[in-house]
């Protein structure tokens, strides 16, 4: 049996602190697995200390001559702070991940040869049909412990649902019924955990106080863009410490990153795909950047809910969100990164116009439309099995739509489709789309968003409203948030809203054409594979977002009423001459259209005079073809401009502006760049008012 005077000691030893104590419920939760062996699900504040538990639980385990932990964690950043934090323990703990693919034998043959103490892997992991026999299958029925980190993502009526967590259910079906279970989360209110409890039998709840003692918390609206950079360059200089700016997307990380590092505020942006040519790959990059956080060699880390799940800095200062996330139970998460160890750290909630569209966008795409998860079932059924390459030539769907309608399936129980190799095959399970139930959660979700609102604007300690929301059973008011005490300011100077306004209005978007085109796409133009180095665009830049804060609007106003302003002439021509393409471009030309026959070309050409470079209307659009934003993956979207377009007979031998209007996708300026380009055009500078694509 293990004491609480030994598991004391452990902790001391991990945390190497001979004076250190188990926070409340701790022990509890250490007993109930290791000397109860019970199914318990931990819901305690961020920072309280969960993993701890199970190493505790894990180092225990081990010595009485039990199996392996296996823990299942959705996020790499919190696999490389756990491993590091249980080695202090002397645990072997293991990944098997992405990341490490040749150390993938040494580590199954320390698996198999009872060699390691705990294994790491992500739910996307439990996917894989090898892993699952060569690895779980084996040791199945030794495991000694097993832990679902972050718990919540388990249910589907959560904030951060992953189909993949629903794979944990079966694999809980094959290993002894007496084994001990861990599932913990800081992010679940009462419906969450009565749905884990459904999906885990047995299981007891061990539920602390969520109340953050150091947090002081404050709401202020901002609605457009410029202010709220504004505030921040002010504002952020006067928090102790270092900390994180939580933006909603890539494109806002990079840009808050960029403008605070304009104004002195040494920062960098962090989100899923981030990379730099310095390293490797993205993951290096990434633990980079957190190391540069946690040692305190930058004072902002821009980031999306990317940096999430894990990420543990006793030390942050501040949280402040630009943009406000989709739930209360998201912001909780995320803000409660900032004063785990110290006695006053703030939380800043800003919220902009913007955040309505995006959270509609993201609730909107958190679930495969019924048709598409019919039509893909359909192509199945023809078919003896199909990748994911050859569904999306056959189907005009996105990539990412495929890949989480498959997978949105695969999980189900029984699953209609399974994947044999490479291909996926429909089974003779019976499907039905249970519409019900993803209007309940879509119906959820939007409520969790309409909370979020009301915490912008309520009047009550901010604490105590959040403790609420998640049904915690012991809220009480803090004292020290902005409703509580004096607020935090929202206003700033009117300089720097000048500033921040004329910024956003300069900040173009570098974008690189295309380099590859699928089999079949372009048979009339003979254009196959890798796109020839000779027929390729040099890198463009799009001047806007469209409908976005700086010339966005602008643009989508515009071209609404069928003319473009003399003011986004100037704003066009400011950004070609601070790009300063080489060689400079000698002449101008542009993407023609059969619906809006002159709206670019007279665009174009007052471009070229402002440019004294000559207009010439090189590109002719020879057939109709669909609107490319209804094409929706690359093989589609460059079959569609199949035999399209033509070029004139005689063009200059300079290098060329290419100007459209909206770039979709970049296969519209590809395929005229690699057309001009056999015609003798020397360099193809590619030049957009506005994008809707991922650039």
């Amino acid at each position: 049996m293990l004491t609480k005077e030994k598991a004391q000691q452990y902790l001391k030893d991990s945390l190497q602190n001979q004076s250190v104590d188990f926070k409340e419920d701790q022990f509890k939760a250490i007993d109930s697995v290791v000397n109860q062996r019970k199914k318990v699900l931990v819901v305690q504040k961020t920072g309280w200390g969960k993993s701890i538990v199970y190493f505790i639980a894990t180092k225990y385990l081990r010595e009485e001559g039990y199996g392996l932990t296996i823990i299942i964690s959705p996020l790499l950043a919190l696999m490389r702070n756990q491993i590091d934090s249980a080695k202090k323990l002397g645990l072997n703990v293991v990944t098997i991940n992405s990341s490490n693919t040749y150390d993938w034998n040494i580590i199954k043959y320390q698996i198999l040869q009872n060699k390691v103490d705990a294994l790491l892997v992500s739910p996307e992991r439990l996917a894989n049909e090898s892993f699952m026999h060569d690895v779980i299958e084996p040791i199945a029925s030794k495991i000694g412990l097993f832990v679902i980190d972050e718990a919540h993502c388990i249910s589907d009526w959560g904030h951060d649902f992953r189909p993949d967590y629903k794979r944990i259910t079966s694999i809980l079906r094959q290993i002894p019924s007496n084994t001990p279970i861990l599932a913990t989360t800081a992010t679940a209110n009462d419906r969450v955990i009565t749905d884990i409890e459904n999906q885990i039998n047995g299981l007891i709840t061990i539920r602390g106080n969520l109340r953050r003692e150091s947090l002081s918390l404050h709401t202020i609206r901002l609605p457009e863009p410029s202010h709220r950079l504004a505030w921040l360059i002010e504002h952020i200089p006067t928090f102790n410490g270092s900390g994180i700016v939580y933006v909603l997307t890539q494109r806002d990380a990079r840009v808050v990153s960029q403008w605070l590092n304009q104004n002195g505020i040494n920062s960098s942006a962090y989100y899923s795909g981030v990379e730099d040519d310095s390293f490797a790959n993205g993951d290096e990059y990434r633990v980079f950047l957190e190391n540069q956080l946690l040692e305190n060699k930058i004072k902002v880390l821009v980031a999306t809910s990317a940096l999430g799940m894990g990420f543990d800095k006793s030390d942050l200062g501040f949280v402040v969100h630009y943009q406000a996330p989709g739930s209360i139970i998201s912001y909780y998460q995320q803000v409660g990164r900032a004063g785990r160890g110290i006695d006053e750290a703030y939380g800043v909630l800003l919220s902009g116009h913007e955040d309505d569209n995006i959270h509609d966008f993201f609730r909107g795409s958190s679930f495969p439309k019924e048709e598409n998860i019919n039509i893909v079932l359909n192509q199945l059924e023809k078919s003896n099995g199909l990748s994911i390459i050859e569904l999306q030539k056959e189907l005009n769907i996105t990539q990412g739509e495929v890949e989480k309608t498959l997978k949105y399936l695969n999980v189900e129980s029984p699953a209609p489709v399974v994947k044999i190799g490479n291909k996926w095959n429909r089974t003779p399970n019976k499907y039905v789309y249970n519409k019900e139930k993803v209007q309940a959660i879509l119906n959820i979700r939007l409520s969790e968003w309409e909370e979020m609102q009301k915490y912008l604007d309520t009047n009550e300690c901010l604490m105590m409203f959040l403790q609420k929301a998640l049904n915690d059973p012991y809220p009480q008011a803090c004292g020290k948030c902005g409703n509580c005490v004096m607020a935090l300011s929202g206003e700033f100077s009117h300089e720097n809203g000048l500033k921040a306004a004329d910024f956003l209005k300069k900040s173009d978007i570098v974008f690189s054409p295309k380099k590859q085109v699928k089999p079949d796409a372009l048979l009339i133009y003979g254009i196959r594979g890798n796109i020839k180095e000779e027929l390729r665009a040099d890198e463009g830049r799009i001047l806007s977002r469209w409908e976005d804060s700086g010339w966005g609007r602008v643009v989508a106003n515009n071209k609404h009423y069928g003319e473009f302003s003399d003011q986004l002439v100037d704003a066009f021509v400011e950004m070609i001459k601070n790009w300063n393409p080489i060689p400079s471009p000698a002449w101008v030309t542009c993407v023609p259209s059969l619906n809006h026959i002159t709206l670019v070309p007279n665009f174009a050409n007052k471009v070229a005079k402002k440019l004294n470079l000559p207009f010439i209307e090189a590109v002719k659009k020879i057939r109709h073809n669909q609107p490319q934003k209804m094409m929706n993956n690359s093989y589609h979207q460059a079959k569609n401009l199949d035999g399209v377009f033509d070029i004139i007979d005689k063009i200059p031998s300079g290098a060329v502006l290419l100007i459209d209007d909206v770039i979709d996708s970049g296969w519209t300026v590809t395929v005229i760049s690699a057309l001009l380009k056999r015609k003798g055009s020397g360099n193809i500078f590619p030049a957009s008012l506005s994008t809707t694509g991922k650039m």
